[in-house]
């Protein structure tokens, strides 16, 4: 399997290579070249799951991307990730019934109770077995609004050859996330909060990656979704959500996903672009509604910070999407000429691109299977309040955008809504929906007062490079 650029640089890489790289040197996101194809394949599949579990499961579609990690070490590498003693449960991903065709499929179970541990706890345990493999060091550098950044420091503290620097919007993430990432002593984990939003931060990596001399001279990759390995790790509990819901490879069913960064949602793009039988794909934004709009209209139009609603459903506090580039590499024929044009000419200089008249995007729906909606905070609290009351289950306020637009497009199939994070990590919205707060794993009882490790920056990329220089010397 090879490794192209959305815009057009096709010299031939492998995946190591796109693991350790980031963002390509064009400043475009990595694919492969083709998408690997399992229509014929899903019996099989479907038995290894119900035989071997999750990490069998995530072991077959990884090898389909990767061949230069010997077979055995990748299962090894799945076997070590996808532990019971990791994420809680066996079954890793279980889905239970919300109520009657509606689903949910529980990703949060994980050491830092939200979705990204699927992946960060893979790509943990790849980095240290290919640095290893080459003797190399690397740091890390990354951009949460919430919880990409907790579920990285949690997975790559203490891994060798590998030292963490984490972007977050200051003073806009919850207590509890906030207290997840800064109370962190290990010496390899370096947290950064920006004066700004996530886009802001966002931007300095993207910055920092483009810059090649730099990038090569301090070892720099990322593990925010702009990564691959990244992506394709999220791809598995997509098969394991249909396998689960299903009963006959001939079923189809549809898949709901709080999207800010369109990371999470593109993994599902690829998981039907390799034929697994999903009927659609409904993008659930909060305030923040760059995606909904553009699935409505074509016009893509990003927000700068002044524009950008802080709410209660913080992680998706996001008006500028970093995977969306992969998804439109694919609308627009896997032209990346027209891609970077699009990112560079429209996003970069204008704020906007505008497919409203564009043939790909006119049958974008029917091709590409994508939905969408917008979520509000009188509507979470109002789904907050249902599930509870109504239903007995207690959602977070991400999953409950999630819920609430997945009801607004049921079909006749399966709707499988994917969990963001537990309650407890926005227990305010929680307490305010429900008048109780939500319960608190025990291990993290006392979190919100233990000291904390951070250095306060204004948004300046020429500030984060130095901060990084000092912690790597010259």
């Amino acid at each position: 399997m090879r490794y192209l650029s959305t815009r057009g640089d096709a010299t031939p890489r492998q995946f190591c290579d796109i693991l350790l790289e980031g963002l390509a040197p064009d400043g475009g996101l990595y694919l492969p070249e083709a998408y690997p194809q399992v229509g014929g394949r899903l019996a099989q599949l479907r038995q290894t799951y119900a035989d071997q579990g999750y990490a069998a499961l995530a072991f077959e579609i990884l090898s389909l991307y990767i061949d230069d990690i010997p077979a055995q070490d990748l299962r090894a590498i799945c076997a070590k990730t996808y532990t019971a003693e990791v994420f809680g449960t066996p079954q890793i991903t279980p889905l239970r019934r919300l109520e009657g065709q509606l689903f949910i499929e529980a990703l949060s179970n994980g050491p830092t109770l939200a979705f990204k541990d699927m992946a960060m706890q893979l790509l943990g345990n790849l980095f240290e077995y290919e640095l290893a493999r080459r003797g190399e060091e690397l740091n890390i550098l990354g951009a949460t609004s919430g919880d990409t950044g907790s579920a990285a420091e949690y997975a790559m503290r203490g891994k060798k050859g590998v030292r963490v620097f984490m972007t977050s919007p200051h003073g806009r993430m919850s207590p509890f996330q906030q207290a997840q990432m800064f109370s962190l002593q290990d010496e390899n984990i370096h947290n950064i909060a920006i004066e700004g939003v996530f886009d802001d931060c966002q931007d300095i990596v993207k910055a920092v990656s483009n810059d090649l001399e730099f990038k090569r001279q301090y070892k720099i990759g990322t593990v925010n979704s702009i990564n691959w390995a990244r992506l394709l790790a999220q791809v598995v509990y997509y098969f394991a959500g249909y396998f689960q819901a299903t009963q006959a490879d001939t079923e189809k069913v549809s898949f709901t996903v709080p999207s800010g960064n369109f990371g999470n949602i593109c993994a599902g793009h690829v998981a039907r672009q390799m034929g697994l039988p999903i009927a659609r794909l409904v993008v659930a934004t909060n305030e923040n509604d760059v995606l909904d709009e553009f699935f409505r209209t074509g016009v893509y139009q990003v927000r700068g910070a002044a524009a950008t609603y802080e709410t209660s459903s913080p992680s998706m506090d996001i008006s500028k999407a970093s995977n969306f580039e992969r998804f439109v590499f694919d609308l627009v024929g896997r032209d990346g000429a027209r891609t970077r044009a699009l990112f560079t000419d429209g996003v970069a200089r204008q704020g906007r691109f505008d497919l409203s008249q564009d043939a790909a995007f006119a049958d974008a729906a029917a091709r590409f299977g994508f939905a969408s909606g917008k979520s509000t905070h009188a509507d979470r609290l109002a789904t907050i309040r249902d599930c509870a009351q109504r239903l007995g289950q207690m959602v977070d306020t991400h999953t409950a955008d999630g819920i609430k637009v997945a009801r607004e497009h049921l079909g006749a199939e399966p709707m499988i809504v994917l969990e963001t994070a537990l309650p407890i990590k926005f227990a305010a919205t929680i307490e305010e929906a429900l008048g109780r707060p939500p319960e608190r794993p025990a291990r993290f009882d006392g979190i919100e007062s233990l000291p904390k490790r951070v250095t306060v920056l204004p948004a300046d990329v020429d500030q984060v490079k130095a901060l990084i220089v000092r912690h790597c010397g010259a």
